[in-house]
């Protein structure tokens, strides 16, 4: 199962360099519990600030882990200027190609692209386009805000359009991942993954409690 974490400093309480403070010690502590991807997600920190922060970030993924991707939200220039592992798209934002070609001419560094979807047309569009992972939500109902999830019927589908996609090209140019997002818990991760996701993502689910027990119990559930 893939795990991706989805920072959010403001979700600590303290004042604002005791949260980013904190997020750093998490991010660290992710890492190294086995979370796969990072997303940093601060997306209203000026550019100066965002930038310091995610050099900050990388290093703390480093420490900690040989593997855990580090992925900025929207800003590829920051997570190119910073050695980042790649970018997050939010729905609206720049296409997969712009982004693949603005960064060819940059960098011999190839990078990781992450998509938002919100529909399972969205997480097949993300494929053909060339992204490496698409992020659908909000699968389940987020207690905290009372936004309505979509279920996991949208989550089977766009999972079953990956694999027919993949069924039909003789030497796929890369892999796709599909990951769940919104309400995921360590308790109804697994409907995520009988649907037919890689894996899934949170913001609370790794950045509350203990994040090696949470890591460690969602590793139970494909046993």
């Amino acid at each position: 199962m893939l795990l991706y974490y989805i920072t959010d400093r403001k979700g600590f309480s303290g004042p604002a360099t005791q949260q980013i403070d904190v997020l750093l010690r998490r991010i660290g502590e992710a890492a190294r519990a086995g979370v796969d991807y990072i997303q940093l997600r601060e997306k209203d920190l000026p550019t100066r600030e965002l930038e310091a922060l995610a050099s900050k970030a990388l290093r703390g993924v480093r420490d900690n882990s040989p593997t855990t991707k580090l992925l900025i939200n929207s800003r590829a220039d920051i997570a190119l200027a910073t050695g980042a592992d790649g970018v997050h798209l939010p729905a609206g934002d720049l296409a997969v190609p712009e982004i693949r070609g603005w960064w060819a001419s940059c960098s011999r560094r190839e990078p990781l692209v992450g998509v938002s979807a919100h529909t399972a047309a969205d997480v097949r569009s993300a494929q053909s386009d060339g992204a490496d992972l698409a992020v659908l939500a909000p699968i389940f109902e987020k207690v905290q805000t009372g936004e309505r999830g979509i279920g996991v019927d949208p989550l089977r589908e766009a999972c079953a359009l990956v694999r027919a996609q993949v069924a039909t090209e003789s030497s796929p140019q890369r892999g796709f991942a599909v990951l769940a997002l919104g309400g995921v818990t360590v308790g109804n991760a697994g409907a995520c993954l009988e649907a037919g996701a890689a894996g899934v993502a949170g913001i609370r689910l790794f950045q509350q409690g203990d994040v090696f027990d949470t890591v460690r119990r969602l590793g139970e559930i494909e046993r």
